[in-house]
């Protein structure tokens, strides 16, 4: 659970935008909404070979890249 500490004198505005951002790093919205709707384990098998594959790809280019 992402909690904040409001100093006291602090504006709402400003507690709120650090809760934002401590949500925004703690990526409890982005968890959220990729457990919104079922994936079946063969899609989810198949993002995330397709995520190592970018991976892999972005990684080649760059050793290619430091190499010339």
């Amino acid at each position: 659970m992402t909690r904040i500490i409001v100093d006291e004198g602090e504006s709402f505005e400003s507690a709120l935008k650090r809760f934002i951002k401590k949500v925004q790093a703690d990526r409890i919205l982005s968890e959220a909404k990729r457990r919104r709707f079922f994936e079946k384990p063969s899609v989810i098998r198949k993002r995330k070979k397709a995520i190592k594959l970018r991976k892999s790809r972005r990684q080649t280019m760059k050793d290619l890249q430091r190499g010339m």
